[in-house]
C-alpha cells in the first residue's frame, strides 16, 4: 500500500515532531531542575552533611497547655466530726502519711456528752436484761401473766436499740472500737478527739491552726492519693476531631507520658478550647498537682514516616523538600511534613528508606539548586 504525501499531511507531521520535541525538552528540563549536580569538594566547602532517614512510627499532632489535676476519687477533706479546741496538730503539708495515722486532736465538750449518754444507755440496758430475765423465769414459773413478760422484752429491746444508736454515734464522732470498748469498760469520760488520716497519701492542705475552735464538720486537712495523676488538656475546638481517645501525650522536657481517656463535650466559651483529659502513665516523679505544662498529643503512624531534623528541610514556592544524595550530587524530592516535635520534623514521601539525605546544609543546597549561589 502506497502513502501519498498531501501538503496537509506534511503539515500535521511538522506539527507532531515539534509538540514531541517540546515535550522531551520540558521533561529534560524538568529532570535537571530537580537534580544537583555538585562534586565532593564542593559538598565539603558548604558544609553539608548526611544522614540516614529515621523510620517513625507516631505523628505528633499538636501541641497545647494543660494542668495536673488530682481524681477527685483519690482527694479527701478531713474534716472535725465534733466542735471544739484544736489542741494539736500532728501533721503539716507535704507530709506522706498512712491510713490511720494520728492527724489531729481536738478538745470537744460535745464529746464528753456523746460518752455520757452512751454509757447511760449501757446502765439501761444492764437493768433491762435483769428485769426480762427475771420476768421470763416467772412467766415459766406461771406466777405472772404473758402480758408482763411482753412489756419487759419491749423495754429490753429498746435498750438495745439506744446503746446501738449511741455507740454509732461515738463511731461517727472519731472514736475507734477499741476507745468505746475501753469507755465501757473503765466509765472514764474524756473529751480528747483524735482525727486520724482516712486514707494513705500526701497532705496537700492544712486549714487550721493549734489553738482555733472549730466548728462540727469544719475542715482540717487536704490529703490526696498522688499515685495517679490525670492532665486537663485545652485542645483548640478546630483541632478536636483530629483527636481520638488513646492517643499518647508526652509532656514537654520530660519522659513522662499520658494516654487521652475523655474528649469534653462542650466548648469554653472564654478560649474556644475543649478539655480532654489524659492519665498519667509509669514513673510520674517531678509532676505535681496544680502545675502547668506544655504537652504534645502523638498519633500512631498508618504509612510509612520518617523522621528527620529541620534543618533537612528547604521551603520554595509553599512546597517542603530534601536533597537525596546521588553520585553526581542532589535529588530534590518534594515531601510532606506531617508533624513536628522539638526540633525534628516527621515527613512522608517518595523513599525506600535507606536513603542518605542532607541534614544540615539544606539552605544553600537550595540556593545552589535556585541558582541563587555559588558552590564554590
Amino acid at each position: 500500500m502506497k502513502l501519498l504525501y498531501t501538503p496537509n499531511t506534511r503539515t500535521a507531521i511538522r506539527k507532531l515532531l515539534a509538540v514531541f520535541i517540546l515535550l522531551s525538552v520540558f521533561s529534560i528540563s524538568s529532570m535537571a531542575e530537580n537534580t544537583i549536580e555538585i562534586s565532593p569538594e564542593q559538598i565539603n566547602n558548604l558544609d553539608v552533611q548526611l544522614g540516614k532517614l529515621e523510620s517513625a512510627s507516631q505523628i505528633p499532632l499538636l501541641t497545647a497547655p494543660a494542668k495536673v489535676v488530682i481524681p477527685s476519687e483519690h482527694e479527701y477533706i478531713v474534716n472535725a466530726s465534733q466542735s471544739g479546741l484544736i489542741s494539736r496538730l500532728h501533721a503539716s503539708v507535704g507530709d506522706r502519711v498512712k491510713k490511720g495515722s494520728l492527724l489531729a486532736q481536738i478538745n470537744s465538750p460535745d464529746l464528753l456528752a456523746l460518752q455520757g449518754r452512751y454509757l447511760k444507755t449501757i446502765s439501761a440496758l444492764n437493768l433491762a436484761t435483769v428485769n426480762y430475765q427475771r420476768d421470763k423465769k416467772l412467766l415459766k414459773d406461771g406466777v405472772i401473766a404473758a402480758r408482763r413478760e411482753q412489756e419487759t422484752l419491749s423495754l429490753y429491746n429498746a435498750a438495745i436499740l439506744d446503746v446501738n444508736e449511741a455507740q454509732q454515734l461515738l463511731e461517727i464522732a472519731g472514736m475507734s472500737g477499741n476507745d468505746i470498748k475501753q469507755l465501757k469498760n473503765t466509765h472514764q469520760l474524756n473529751s480528747a478527739l483524735n482525727v486520724h488520716a482516712p486514707i494513705s497519701g500526701v497532705v496537700i492542705e492544712r486549714m487550721v491552726v493549734a489553738g482555733t475552735r472549730v466548728d462540727m464538720l469544719a475542715p482540717l486537712y487536704r490529703i490526696a492519693d498522688l499515685n495517679e495523676l490525670w492532665l486537663e488538656i485545652n485542645i483548640p475546638q478546630e483541632r478536636v476531631s483530629d483527636i481520638n481517645v488513646g492517643n499518647q501525650v508526652w509532656i514537654e522536657n520530660t519522659q513522662v507520658s499520658a494516654k487521652i481517656s475523655l474528649l469534653g463535650q462542650s466548648v469554653n466559651p472564654e478560649n474556644q478550647t475543649i478539655m480532654a483529659r489524659a492519665i498519667l502513665q509509669g514513673d510520674h516523679t517531678g509532676i505535681r498537682p496544680g502545675q502547668r505544662v506544655n504537652i504534645q498529643i502523638i498519633q500512631p503512624s498508618d504509612n510509612d514516616t520518617f523522621k528527620v531534623p529541620n534543618t533537612a528541610i528547604a521551603q520554595n514556592e509553599g512546597k517542603s523538600f530534601v536533597f537525596i544524595r546521588t553520585p553526581k550530587g542532589f535529588n530534590v524530592s518534594t515531601i510532606t511534613v506531617v508533624g513536628k516535635q522539638d526540633n525534628y520534623s516527621t515527613i512522608t514521601g517518595d523513599f525506600t528508606g535507606n536513603e542518605d539525605i542532607a541534614i544540615k546544609g539544606a539552605v544553600a543546597l537550595k540556593a545552589n539548586w535556585l541558582g541563587l549561589g555559588s558552590a564554590e
